[in-house]
């Protein structure tokens, strides 16, 4: 006779334990709850620039009746016009890129970090979560001083005889991955440090037992224990870049093409707020993927 496991008494008050139903509700469902209305309307040259298809404020009933009235021409708009595609497919390029860098860098250095000993690790430590100490705005904006054509980058590279001409690196692709990979990389190096540090470290030492090089029991012990460190690194670098428009918009040149930038001139340029919503809302579709992916690799992971 199977008996049902036993339920985990917290002590806490009810109250607590529902706040962060509460922070969910107001500031993920309730937003994209208004993003959706205002996705659904029709633009108009009016304060707000659009036609609400109902009103919050009445009637089950006549949201009933009105949801017939319902637009979905800005979801059209997304299709029709290739710019939303491009925007798309350029955003997901970059924030790829950008996040196999963040992972090339981190791996190395969270390994460092996780092997260091003594005072070494805690100073290692800090070196990684350094950016945090300082604005984000002013990060980026001291990446513009780097990359220009007169900047810090191609002043060192022409007096070390490396280059005879500046590099063409500001307002390109090029300076987008880089501020992203330097804006993002503690959120790849910490999750990838403690999916090492929580390693047994007799497991590389009955690897070499075995016979097995150092490169060997990396590869076949350290990395595979290493992949939700991995993971989790990777998504939380590669969501936020998807979206990301302070760095492409600082960083970028005019012909720059992000998800991110194309929303905010509908917003505040074209006026356009049903398209910049829809866009918005398929945006968040998108990256509902690889979380579910996540999702997915995390319970076939416990089960094993």
């Amino acid at each position: 006779m199977s008996r049902k496991p036993a339920r985990i008494r917290t002590g806490l008050p009810a109250w607590i334990l529902s706040l962060p139903l509460v922070w969910m509700l107001l500031f993920l469902v309730a937003p994209f709850a208004i993003a959706a209305k205002i996705s659904l309307s029709r633009s108009a040259l009016a304060q707000p620039p659009y036609e609400p298809s109902f009103d919050w404020s009445a009637g089950v009933a006549d949201w009933m009746e009105r949801a017939t009235q319902f637009s979905f021409d800005a979801y059209a708009g997304l299709f029709a016009d290739t710019i939303y595609l491009d925007a798309y497919l350029s955003s997901l390029r970059i924030a790829a890129l950008s996040t196999l860098c963040a992972l090339l860098i981190a791996y190395p250095f969270a390994l460092s970090i996780a092997h260091a000993k003594g005072v070494l690790r805690p100073v290692l430590f800090v070196l990684a979560v350094a950016p945090f100490w300082t604005s984000f705005l002013i990060r980026v904006y001291a990446w513009i001083g780097i990359l220009k054509d007169e900047g810090l980058l191609n002043h060192a590279l022409i007096w070390l005889g490396l280059i005879e001409e500046p590099l063409q690196i500001f307002a390109t692709d090029i300076a987008i991955v880089i501020g992203i990979v330097y804006s993002y990389l503690p959120f790849m190096i910490l999750p990838i440090y403690v999916a090492l540090e929580k390693q047994d470290a007799a497991l590389l030492e009955a690897a070499a037992d075995l016979g097995a090089s150092p490169w060997r029991a990396f590869v076949q012990v350290t990395l595979p224990l290493s992949l939700p460190g991995v993971l989790a690194g990777c998504l939380l670098v590669f969501i936020p870049a998807v979206g990301e428009f302070v760095i492409p918009d600082l960083l970028g040149g005019s012909d720059t093409l992000m998800v991110g930038r194309t929303m905010w001139v509908e917003f505040f340029d074209n006026r356009d707020w049903p398209a910049a919503s829809a866009a918005a809302i398929l945006l968040l579709l998108v990256l509902l993927v690889p979380l579910r992916i996540y999702d997915r690799l995390q319970t076939a992971e416990e089960r094993t």
